[in-house]
């Protein structure tokens, strides 16, 4: 990439040397994550699922470590710690300088404030010597290379070429793998489109910028990659994603027409894994997602993308703009309190605050590192629109005048080791910042009877997608699950969470004699990884209205044989679906019904 030449050399010379450094440190980050995302294709292609995961799990490290090992040269190789508070300035102004023609500016600007803070004290975090606000525009970046592929393709059918374009979409990818049958899908496709607008194509009025655009790069998650774009007819425009999946005969196919804004909400939501998209300019995919999805705030669809980092640094930067905007007080969260998190929230704003407590009342047997490590263990596993992804934040500075006192005299009885007060702030060590949910057991005692059959199947249909997922969520008591704007039940509460294949399942072995058949003591023996299905219901099966519609459509959950079939079936090597759109929609299933 052509880079401008940095200005005269004025003050410290080594403020040029660090911010070259920087800048390749950068750089390579940046370079390795892209050859990482480009490499989904082939994983794709050869349906190497294993590996796919695999290098999701890889590349959401891959930042800390090029922000660590950054450090270390300045360290070592400038001597930053010798750095005058003046150099610092100017090596954030030369570093300005560096990013004039740079396609991810916005990123390296969060690069920066990486690595400057861990060198720097917590009084230097402000605008003088990191990026609180950005520099630099990202409006209208494009890769101007000749060879370069634009972030998006436009295509531009007629009545008669519809089909046509629509396989020219499709076939741009170049995907390796044939297709079981294309000339089908894109009747499928065009067959869902007639029907979303209401009309048959033939009688669509087709303004005179009529068009298909389409992101340049497929979107890999999971088994399955996604054709982003939409559909442009005078004022209106259809977003649309086609998921394109392997078929039982080891071809392809497109799986079905995803085309409305709430589909794609859920495609890109914040209980999914992370995207692996090739991309030279993020900012303009970004942009194009904000025209499908105007309501996904930035920060989600950069984290969705993979670049989870810069999806936190612009999320803080809206919580602190929200904080300069409103009036009212952090307070405890409504609901039951944890054993182990003490939650809080501000009402006006649509997030919770979650602070592991310093110690645990009995059962729990845990320590904060453990439970951190089950965070890790969400951020990096396939969450499958199940699990909601968490922001983790180290020394926040809140203002202290904003908390109730409730809250205050909460935290330092709960967690003392966290917290320091400077001057008008309260200092959060650790924290994690999560989307705010209505706790499941709330909305079940509130809900109507049609609400409470929808949500208790949803919850079923959770824990078995969160079991396709190799996951198993612990405690499964309805306090841990919430409910999305979308209706859908989601896990927030990781502290117990394990993989299935570490689980052992078992059935209650049969009393002995007759007083171990009253006894309110465990008879037989209990390894701590052992798991007794049956013995879910009386925990969650009290309420009458709740247990019907969960033994008409989940008893299978209280049976040990269905668990250990999957962590049988996982642990043989096979990777199961888990569509962000319901089975019904799926364009074989349709086909099948209509037989």
């Amino acid at each position: 990439m052509k880079r401008e030449p940095l200005p005269s050399r004025i003050g410290d010379p080594r403020a040029h040397e660090v911010a070259r450094a920087l800048l390749d440190g950068f750089d390579r980050h940046y370079r390795l994550f892209r050859e990482a995302s480009a490499a989904a294709k082939e994983r794709f292609e050869t349906a190497d699922w294993h590996g796919q995961q695999r290098a999701q799990r890889e590349r959401i490290e891959y930042y800390d470590q090029r922000v660590a090992e950054a450090a270390e040269r300045l360290r070592v190789e400038h001597g930053v710690a010798s750095l005058s508070m003046e150099t610092w300035q100017q090596v954030k102004l030369l570093y300005i300088g560096l990013l004039v023609e740079h396609h991810q500016p916005e990123l390296a600007e969060t690069f920066f404030n990486s690595v400057t803070v861990k060198l720097l004290h917590r009084n230097y975090f402000r605008n003088d010597f990191i990026f609180v606000r950005p520099a630099v525009s990202t409006e209208y970046i494009e890769n101007d290379e000749p060879a370069a592929a634009p972030t998006y393709r436009s295509y531009y059918p007629t009545r008669e070429t519809m089909g046509a374009s629509l396989r020219q979409v499709v076939e741009s990818f170049r995907l390796r793998r044939p297709f079981e049958d294309l000339a089908r899908d894109i009747d499928d496709v065009l067959a869902a489109l007639e029907a979303h607008i209401g009309l048959p194509f033939a009688q669509w009025t087709l303004r005179p910028n009529f068009q298909i655009q389409v992101l340049s790069s497929l979107f890999y998650r999971n088994k399955g990659a996604y054709a982003v774009g939409k559909l442009v007819n005078g004022f209106t425009e259809v977003p649309f994603a086609l998921p394109i999946l392997h078929t039982d005969g080891g071809r392809l196919a497109i799986d079905t027409a995803m085309l409305a804004e709430d589909d794609l909400l859920m495609l890109f939501s914040f209980a999914r894994a992370y995207f692996m998209v090739d991309m030279e300019v993020p900012s303009a995919y970004v942009q194009f997602l904000r025209s499908l999805m105007p309501r996904k705030p930035r920060s989600e669809l950069y984290s969705a993308l993979g670049l989870h980092k810069q999806g936190k640094n612009m999320f803080y930067r809206d919580f602190l703009h929200h904080l300069r905007h409103s009036s009212d007080a952090f307070r405890i969260a409504p609901g039951i309190k944890g054993m182990v998190m003490l939650v809080f929230d501000l009402p006006s704003y649509p997030y919770v605050f979650k602070v592991i407590k310093d110690r645990f009342p009995a059962p729990k047997d845990t320590t904060r590192e453990q439970i951190k490590a089950k965070y890790l263990l969400v951020k990096r596993h396939d969450r499958v629109g199940r699990m909601a992804d968490t922001l983790e934040y180290s020394d926040v500075a809140f203002p202290r005048a904003r908390f109730e006192p409730a809250l205050v005299d909460e935290l330092h009885r709960e967690c003392p080791s966290l917290l320091e007060e400077d001057g008008d702030a309260l200092v959060i060590r650790h924290v994690y910042i999560e989307r705010r949910m209505i706790p499941l057991n709330l909305y079940l005692r509130e809900a109507a009877p049609e609400q409470v059959e929808r949500a208790v199947i949803e919850y079923g249909n959770a824990i078995k997608d969160l079991v396709a997922a190799n996951i198993f969520p612990g405690d499964m008591l309805f306090k841990n699950f919430g409910v999305t704007r979308h209706g859908k039940v989601v896990f927030y509460d990781y502290d117990e969470i394990e993989y299935l294949t570490d689980c052992n399942f078992r059935r209650v072995p049969a009393p002995r004699t007759e007083e171990d058949e009253l006894s309110g003591e465990v008879w037989y023996s209990v390894g701590p990884k052992d798991v007794f299905p049956e013995t879910f219901g009386p925990f969650l099966l009290g309420d009458p209205r709740v247990r019907r519609v969960f033994m008409q459509h989940h008893a299978d959950l209280l049976d040990a044989g269905f668990w250990q079939g999957h962590k049988e079936r996982i642990l043989a090597g096979h990777v199961y679906d888990v569509f962000p759109y319901e089975p019904a929609r799926r364009f074989v299933n349709r086909r099948a019904a209509a037989a």
